[in-house]
């Protein structure tokens, strides 16, 4: 199974267009099971070229942190599998541009929970909203089986407490750097999953369209599910032709 998280700095490319067509492009390339995006105008979920796009996934779970030129804006997560449970996580800090995450359980062998965010940029933001998703990971959910975190965590600090805490809590995963696409310098976007051993390649996503369609490269990971058989997934379209690389 294949997830991917994706900043699209809602559409406009390194070029300065924007151009939602360019992004759903990538996104074929990816080809993932589930895709988290972030700055994502919300009303393109329904009415653009994203709703074209989501057809080809079973369900969608969307959680709107703020109204950006009328319009609700936030986070974005696109699955083949269908959501069984959805909640909104607020992760809002006063005095700061409001944040949240989607919290989603999936009808996946052996059960999936995916939470997708995209977190602030003051450090100490950071450290409230990491901890407030590490309470939300150990609170019982339905899934019984893998968690997937995901998503722009805006931590440039290698060795800050929020990916300490991460880490500890997941598993190290190695930070590959992802912004900004013309010179990859930060390793902004994450991928962390329990089991850590369900984790089998991850990679970033750096085609010339990726490099152009916005100023975040996506980030891919391939996992394990338990019990994972040809007939019980959904059928995947578009894989990457780009080998992964595998995590030692």
């Amino acid at each position: 199974m294949r997830v991917a998280t994706y900043n699209i700095h809602a559409g406009v490319g390194t070029d300065g267009r924007h151009d939602i067509e360019r992004i759903c492009t990538v996104i074929e390339e990816i080809g993932a099971d589930v895709l988290a995006l972030q700055e994502v105008e919300l009303h393109d979920a329904e009415h653009g070229a994203i709703a074209l796009l989501s057809q080809r996934y079973y369900e969608i779970g969307s959680s709107p942190v703020f109204t950006k030129r009328g319009h609700p804006y936030g986070n974005l997560l696109l699955s083949r599998f269908p959501i069984s449970h959805i909640r909104h996580l607020s992760l809002c800090v006063m005095g700061c541009e409001p944040r949240g995450a989607v919290d989603v359980d999936l009808d996946a062998p052996g059960g999936l929970r995916v939470i997708a965010t995209h977190l602030g940029l003051s450090p100490g933001e950071r450290r409230d909203q990491v901890r407030r998703l590490l309470r939300a990971c150990k609170e019982p959910q339905v899934s019984a089986g893998l968690t997937v975190l995901l998503g722009d965590l805006n931590e440039w600090l290698m060795w800050g407490r929020p990916l300490r805490w991460l880490h500890r809590h997941f598993g190290e995963t190695p930070g590959y750097r992802t912004f900004p696409t013309f010179y990859p310098l930060l390793a902004l976007d994450r991928i962390w999953v329990a089991p850590r051993s369900a984790l089998i390649a991850s990679w970033v996503h750096s085609t010339r369209t990726a490099r152009r369609a916005s100023d975040h490269l996506p980030l891919v990971a391939d996992l394990l599910l338990p019990d994972l058989t040809t007939d019980a997934a959904p059928e995947a379209a578009g894989r990457s032709s780009r080998p992964p690389s595998r995590l030692r």
